[in-house]
């Protein structure tokens, strides 16, 4: 009996010390201040939106794409399904309302659902430009998701923020601030110097 007891004692101070340690190291503890919704471009606190279109979607491409943007070293900070209105695409898709193909384009980013996200870390917005690869997949490199896994314009899988300006617009527009997550990532260490 006596040694059941040390026994128990000895589990319960290793549970308090466990306990201790876990409260100090938790990613809230690690966690940077809160930042705007769209981070703060130019630093390892820049983030861009990026979406994987319904024809992404539809071929069972999500999982790759994170894949892609967590290899590369990039955060997730945000993400959700979504199944957008032709409103929502039209307002998404703004800047283009004046081309041949702004119709076609809204009705197809409208047709499905899609998954946004949002990205974070140093050089988020042109870095993953580069790794979507351009619009039409003909011309993307291989090793870019377009080039690897796209053949046509019009079903090019994905979209991604052009510029600090539309990152924070598109962010904004997809996501409430309170579903974008701050949170520090225990392999940031490995990716960034300071």
């Amino acid at each position: 009996m006596i040694r059941r007891q040390q026994f128990a004692r000895r589990v319960a101070g290793a549970a308090l010390v466990g306990a201790a340690a876990f409260a100090v190291a938790t990613p809230a503890a690690c966690a940077p201040a809160k930042l705007p919704a769209h981070g703060v471009p130019g630093t390892k606190y820049e983030r861009t939106f990026i979406a994987v279109k319904p024809d992404g979607v539809q071929r069972g491409l999500v999982g790759n794409i994170i894949a892609r943007f967590e290899a590369k070293g990039y955060k997730l900070v945000a993400l959700k399904m979504v199944w957008p209105t032709k409103e929502m695409a039209s307002k998404h898709y703004a800047d283009l309302s004046s081309k041949p193909f702004f119709n076609g384009l809204t009705d197809f980013f409208s047709s499905g659902p899609i998954v946004a996200m949002v990205w974070e870390g140093d050089n988020a917005i042109l870095g993953g430009r580069k790794m979507l690869g351009t619009t039409n997949p003909r011309d993307s490199e291989p090793g870019s998701i377009r080039g690897d896994l796209c053949v046509i314009t019009g079903r090019n899988i994905i979209h991604g923020s052009d510029g600090p300006d539309s990152a924070e617009h598109e962010i904004n527009m997809w996501f409430k601030p309170s579903e974008v997550n701050d949170h520090a990532l225990a392999e940031a260490a490995w990716v960034y110097e300071d």
